[in-house]
């Protein structure tokens, strides 16, 4: 209960005959020349204590705005103004009406959730409100993480928090971030919320893997951004308020803890520089796959290759057993040419059985591997790693914490960049499952948070899905991975584009504007029609969050991010 000095009124509840007030919901109409939004949070008086004369509030979200007068029908509006001729003059008839909110109930301050009676008086929420209505106040101190600013009508503005242990674990884990490209600014938010964990976080906690898939999006957050004229000042000026506001430092990431990893291009051996789409590549260090160090990977370049009768994953065994046993009839075949061309599998350029293993399946593996190493690669597979080049499995499977590690593979072609993204999750797990330690004694950080966008490519929606190493990787880090320490950071367009295993474990979701399409299928179900709606007409930097202490999703906005975007910024 609450004798907090509030705001006059906005409104009063209302119930109707045919439209009663419920446990879940209410109705107020809105005092003349009051200004009220959807997702604006109010407080409406409940039942005031016989014994201490406090008042218990009930806090409820706005999720629809309806104006409604005593007009039977259209057509009496249309009779009203002399069948419409009466455009410039006041109708014959004149109306009364008025504004009312449907509100879905968020919470009450004494766990009273009785109905609110007609009459009940109204106001908007203020910040201790809101924290309560959602359920922050709940949230000890050192568990909160700044998620964003909701802001209300009326110009009251707070904090949206998360709990951490429904992002990290142990309770819950996970972040999904949706929504249509450039205008739901997807890696922004996701960069944001992990600055906020990191700041919130002790330092050596949490290390950070970044997959750069856009241009050189990811490529400069060590750089202060750049402030090019007035506008841009001001604009900082603004971003390093909020985040003020939101108690966070306005800083990029440290220069001595971000670790960049680009790809080997087919000229880096004369010209120096990566396959990257940065002019100017930052201090980093070249990764690259011969056919040693790929051989027990060599699943994760296969999987988006259909293969109904397990003969492609027959033949990989086979390389893989051979290769890492040293097995003699593998002796000579140590480069991708030498698989390519040479005994067991080839012949003076003619497929060749092997063991139980028929040329035509042989020859169909040898195509495929043919287009993705030499015909249509990007110079990421070479004959053998030179001192200057390193492994994704090298580089990642000695993580630190309080260390953030940006994999660059924007400028790959598709199955080179399902093949990084499969090695880095493949990395992590072995070092969280104890399978591949890179020295006795090595522990790896409590947490390690890693961050893709373009999901649907490695783990797509069930109709579209077809079993492979990739997505069995994804799935398995989904569902089990936060028992360990490994939390899935995503982005995407279409939430419905996503297999449903991977949105449904994550406990929070946040939503950016959406088409029509998308928000009727079933994936947006957990949403309330008129929140549905919304979607669509979400301003750029505007989400949907939803977190599982949250009874219903909130509108937050969030601050630009402090360090240098590149050329591709969302």
């Amino acid at each position: 209960m609450s004798n907090k000095p509030r705001s006059k009124p906005i409104g009063r509840g209302s119930a109707t005959e045919y439209s009663p007030n419920s446990a879940e919901q209410f109705q107020f109409w809105i005092k003349p020349g009051e200004l009220v939004n959807p997702f604006d949070i109010v407080a409406a008086e409940h039942y005031k204590d016989r014994s201490s004369n406090e008042i218990s509030y009930t806090y409820g979200l706005v999720t629809n705005i309806k104006h409604i007068t005593d007009a039977a029908s259209h057509l009496s509006n249309y009779i009203s103004n002399d069948f419409g001729e009466m455009l410039d003059e006041e109708p014959q008839t004149p109306r009364q009406g008025t504004n009312v909110c449907d509100v879905s109930v968020l919470s009450n301050s004494c766990d009273i959730y009785m109905p609110v009676r007609s009459d009940a008086f109204v106001y908007f929420a203020n910040e201790e409100d809101i924290h309560i209505a959602l359920g922050i106040n709940g949230i000890p101190e050192e568990r909160r993480i700044p998620a964003g600013l909701i802001e209300m009508s009326d110009g009251t503005k707070t904090v949206a928090y998360l709990d951490r242990n429904f992002v990290l674990g142990p309770e819950a884990g996970h972040v999904n971030i949706s929504g249509i490209s450039g205008l739901a600014t997807k890696t922004s938010y996701a960069m944001f919320l992990i600055q906020s964990l990191l700041q919130r976080s002790e330092s050596d906690d949490i290390a950070t893997i970044l997959l750069n898939v856009k241009y050189d999006d990811l490529l400069t957050i060590h750089k202060v951004r750049r402030s090019e004229s007035k506008k841009d000042r001001e604009d900082i000026e603004q971003d390093q308020e909020r985040w003020e506001k939101l108690g966070l430092r306005y800083e990029p990431w440290p220069a001595d803890k971000v670790h960049y990893l680009l790809p080997h291009g087919n000229n880096t051996h004369v010209t120096g520089k990566p396959n990257s789409f940065t002019e100017t590549p930052p201090p980093h260090r070249v990764y690259a796959y011969d056919l040693l160090n790929t051989a027990s990977k060599l699943d994760l370049l296969f999987s988006q290759f259909p293969d109904t009768y397990d003969t492609l994953s027959s033949i990989i065994g086979e390389i893989q057993t051979g290769i890492e046993t040293n097995e003699r009839v593998w002796s000579n075949v140590q480069t991708w040419d030498d698989l390519l061309t040479k005994p067991p599998l080839m012949q003076q350029g003619i497929a060749q059985k092997f063991r139980n293993i028929q040329p035509s399946s042989v020859g169909r593996f040898i195509r495929l591997l043919r287009r993705i190493v030499k015909t249509r690669q990007s110079g990421l597979f070479v004959p053998r790693l030179s001192q200057r080049m390193t492994t994704i499995e090298q580089a990642i499977g000695n993580i630190h914490g309080g260390h953030t590690y940006v994999v660059d593979i924007a400028n790959l072609t598709s199955e080179e960049q399902t093949l990084v993204f499969g090695d880095v999750l493949r990395s992590v797990y072995g070092l969280y499952s104890g399978e591949a330690l890179p020295f006795d004694n090595y522990e790896p950080p409590k947490r390690v948070i890693v961050f893709v966008d373009e999901l649907n490519k490695y783990a797509p929606a069930k109709g579209q899905a077809q079993q492979s190493p990739i997505l069995e990787q994804v799935l398995d880090i989904a569902e089990r991975g936060r028992s360990f320490g490994m939390i899935l950071f995503s982005a995407q367009q279409f939430l419905s584009a996503v297999h449903d295993r991977v949105t449904g474990n994550s406990a929070t979701k946040v939503l950016g504007r959406s088409d029509s399409a998308e928000i009727n299928t079933g994936n947006y179900r957990f949403l309330e029609s008129d929140v549905k709606q919304h979607l669509t007409r979400l301003d750029k930097g505007e989400l949907i969050l939803s977190h599982p202490i949250y009874r219903q999703p909130v509108k937050i906005t969030f601050p630009r991010p402090p360090y240098q975007q590149g050329r591709g910024k969302k």
